[in-house]
């Protein structure tokens, strides 16, 4: 398998609230790309959607969100950083970003303030302009087993939705912002889907993590739930359809954690949701590491299942 799309996009500096840079790299990407792939989609973007995309081919039934930001570190006022999600915060990592003046390259300090607590500050030649955005400076990494950057979460579960784009007859594929710092943009996505296309169902194309229950190597995480609890029956199906078309797969619960499913589910439309992903080795750092047979394993569930739900 050919990861030099993924490598590309972990690259790509698209914080949230300003996924704009991915955005426009993947409109180019699929006005390039979809004479090649199997069937034609009709692209929404522009007004109404902000910077999301949606991608609708044919008769819908499922749709897939894979949300398109990463996490990151604004600039306030002097040295001072604020966390843009939940990004690891170590002495030393190496940032990049730009202001008027070009760009520029930082390194990580913790620091105490008056009163004993931490703050995050950045070193650098020069003062960065207060609300540029920093994000990890991107040191891509292959080897026979495995993909390692910074954000694979969640440009990987964009490539995903990318590679069952190629040979997609009927679903969508919705590319949304936000999901990394609060969410709220599949609350206006869901809508334009329900309405337009009655489309009740998704699968979340996302990035999970290893824990003691997973374990790397051992297929895509079908999550049975997380902070959230998604509707059983909708579940079951998945797993059952898996296990019939002898994908290798792990099945997790975990008690925290989130994601585009949150507005989902408290959306003013019924929703079912799953959960799909890879875990990945180090989550929200600069090296984040993937499984290739997990990838292989989670591409193939999406395929399998768009076809199938």
């Amino acid at each position: 398998m050919n990861f030099s799309l993924l490598k590309t996009m972990c690259a790509i500096h698209a914080p949230s609230g300003n996924e704009a840079p991915i955005k426009e790299f993947l409109l180019s990407y699929i006005k390039k790309e979809q004479k090649n792939w199997k069937h034609k989609p009709k692209i929404f973007h522009g007004k109404g959607f902000q910077d999301c995309i949606i991608l609708v081919f044919g008769k819908p039934r499922t749709a897939i969100f894979a949300h398109m930001d990463s996490i990151g570190f604004t600039v306030r006022y002097g040295k001072q950083l604020v966390k843009i999600g939940g990004p690891v915060t170590t002495n030393g990592i190496e940032l990049i970003g730009s202001d008027s003046h070009g760009k520029a390259e930082a390194k990580l300090k913790i620091t105490k303030d008056a009163h004993g607590y931490a703050k995050l500050e950045y070193i650098c030649k020069r003062e960065l302009e207060r609300g540029t955005e920093l994000t990890f400076k991107p040191n891509w990494r292959e080897t026979k087993t495995h993909v390692q950057c910074c954000y694979m979460d969640n440009r990987l579960g964009i490539y995903n939705a990318l590679q069952v784009a190629a040979s997609l007859k009927d679903g969508i594929i919705a590319f949304s912002c936000y999901e990394e710092h609060g969410g709220g943009a599949v609350k206006y996505l869901q809508k334009f889907i329900a309405e337009k296309y009655k489309v009740d169902q998704a699968l979340i194309s996302d990035i999970s993590w290893i824990s003691d229950g997973v374990h790397s190597g051992k297929g895509a995480v079908i999550s049975l739930r997380d902070s959230l609890v998604p509707r059983r029956s909708y579940i079951d199906k998945i797993v059952k359809l898996a296990k019939k078309h002898k994908i290798v797969h792990q099945l997790e619960v975990e008690g925290s954690g989130g994601s585009d499913a949150k507005d989902l589910q408290m959306a003013e439309y019924p929703w079912d949701w799953c959960f799909i992903g890879a875990g990945e080795e180090h989550v929200h750092s600069p090296d984040e590491k993937v499984h290739k047979k997990d990838i292989e394993s989670m591409i193939a569930l999406y395929k399998m299942l768009m076809k199938e739900l």
